[in-house]
């Protein structure tokens, strides 16, 4: 199925849980917030919630400096 990450179109198994698409992404769980079709989505609600096609994630990572 087609969904859009940080306005970039992308393929993606069917059902994917978004906890699933940021492992297959490789990102950090714990430095990022995810905003799905306009809502953030809380991470205890990960591993729940689904994508559908045509879902649009927008993913921000945080990093470290000084």
């Amino acid at each position: 199925m087609q969904i859009v990450i940080n306005g970039e179109s992308r393929e993606v198994p069917l059902e994917i849980s978004l906890q699933d698409l940021l492992r297959l992404l490789e990102l950090k769980e714990d430095r990022v917030a995810v905003e799905l079709n306009r809502d953030i989505v809380r991470r205890d609600r990960w591993p729940e919630t689904r994508l559908r096609d045509q879902d649009r994630l927008e993913i921000v990572q945080f990093v470290g400096g000084g």
